[in-house]
């Protein structure tokens, strides 16, 4: 199955997690976030990766996810 738009709206978000901390959470503004930037941060909300609809903290499965998105990313982009 390819990534969808939808997935890769949410990987681009955990990809945006500062991981060398917990302290460190993300807040999308619904003024001023595209659409499918607040839709897919709900959306990771309602998955249980982060804490609030608006981005917050990585959950513990969030943190996980973000670690392989983010490992992911950097095995792909270009040398």
């Amino acid at each position: 199955m390819p990534y969808t738009q939808d997935i890769l709206d949410e990987l681009n978000i955990l990809v945006r997690y500062n991981l060398s901390t917990t302290q460190e959470g993300l807040k999308i503004h619904q003024s001023s976030a595209a659409p499918a930037t607040i839709a897919a941060t709900q959306r990771l909300h309602s998955k249980g990766l982060v804490s609030q609809e608006d981005g917050g903290y990585l959950t513990n499965l969030g943190r996980e996810a973000a670690e392989h998105a983010q490992t992911m990313l950097d095995l792909l982009k270009p040398a």
